[in-house]
């Protein structure tokens, strides 16, 4: 017989577990007001202080966690290592993407694709993976095609940005799937990764006099060191959340990002066509349907095992 007090623990941790994936997809939802504020910055410029400033935060986190045998273990597995330098370009161009998505005013683009992406994990998985589509699956992947497709023919506006955002990030969790290595750690090799020629980038920047860190403006520097602790914490939370929760409970929880990206950007006066809302609201409604089959796949699977 289970007792009350292991009972309050699992209580604790699902609590826990909870809170912390809330604080992390929330803070991934509240990036573009992040890049607002530096947006007089060169979105290259501003995708390089992203990765060298992650570094040393990064570094801070491991050390914290006890996490730097993970990391070393990973720099002396050749494959595990070329894995995750992958998964460094894929993650720099997503990052990129986005922040020149934020930058240009195509907040809802970004938050479109944040949208999309697990339906595209979906069909990744059926494509190379050999899994099944089921039939809730198979509605939310025909009402997201027929939400980009009105977009794209009635709004004249191919939702370039959100897909790409989607296949970059499916890509880069496609590849993580193939070694194991915890999410801080990962994040940690592949900032080190380009960090390199981040550095080099950036001390060219300063010797020519085009880079925005510098002491004239020291609100600027300051808001530019802060890309590290921006890039590095939302992973912590997510990682704590990871070890606390279901799979299908933090499915449920991605989609506070996306729909915090879509509330900024009607803050911030990004154009609403009708479009534009016949698009979100297909793919609301996949994503109800995927959720609903997501928690149906879950409750069969306690029932079963209730049952045994």
């Amino acid at each position: 017989m289970t007792s009350q007090a292991s009972i309050e623990t699992d209580e604790e941790r699902a609590r826990a577990g909870v809170i912390s994936a809330v604080l992390a997809y929330s803070m991934w939802g509240a990036l573009p007001v992040y890049f607002k504020l530096v947006n007089q910055v060169p979105v290259l410029e501003v995708l390089v202080h992203r990765i060298v400033w992650a570094v040393p935060f990064g570094v801070l986190i491991i050390l914290a966690r006890k996490q730097m045998p993970e990391v070393t273990k990973a720099f002396t597995d050749r494959r595990t290592f070329w894995f995750l330098a992958l998964a460094a370009l894929l993650i720099a161009a997503n990052w990129l993407l986005y922040i020149l998505s934020v930058l240009h005013e195509q907040i809802f683009q970004a938050s479109l694709g944040y949208y999309i992406n697990p339906l595209l994990y979906v069909l990744v998985g059926v494509a190379f993976f050999g899994e099944r589509l089921r039939r809730f699956q198979i509605a939310a992947i025909i009402l997201a095609a027929v939400g980009v497709a009105v977009l794209t023919v009635s709004g004249g506006q191919f939702p370039v940005i959100a897909l790409s955002l989607a296949a970059l990030f499916t890509m880069y969790g496609v590849i993580r799937k193939q070694i194991v290595i915890g999410g801080m750690p990962g994040l940690f090799i592949e900032t080190l990764v380009l960090f390199p020629l981040a550095v080099l980038y950036l001390i060219w920047l300063m010797r020519t006099g085009q880079s925005y860190f510098t002491l004239d403006d020291p609100v600027m520097p300051g808001l530019l060191i802060l890309a590290g602790p921006v890039t590095v914490v939302p992973l912590l939370f997510f990682a704590l959340a990871a070890r606390r929760l279901r799979l299908s409970t933090i499915g449920l929880l991605q989609f506070i990002a996306p729909t915090l990206q879509f509330i900024i950007a009607v803050y911030y006066g990004e154009e609403l066509t009708t479009p534009h809302l016949i698009c979100f609201g297909l793919i609301w409604l996949a994503v109800m349907l995927f959720i609903y089959d997501a928690w149906r796949l879950r409750r069969n699977k306690d029932a079963a095992i209730s049952a045994n």
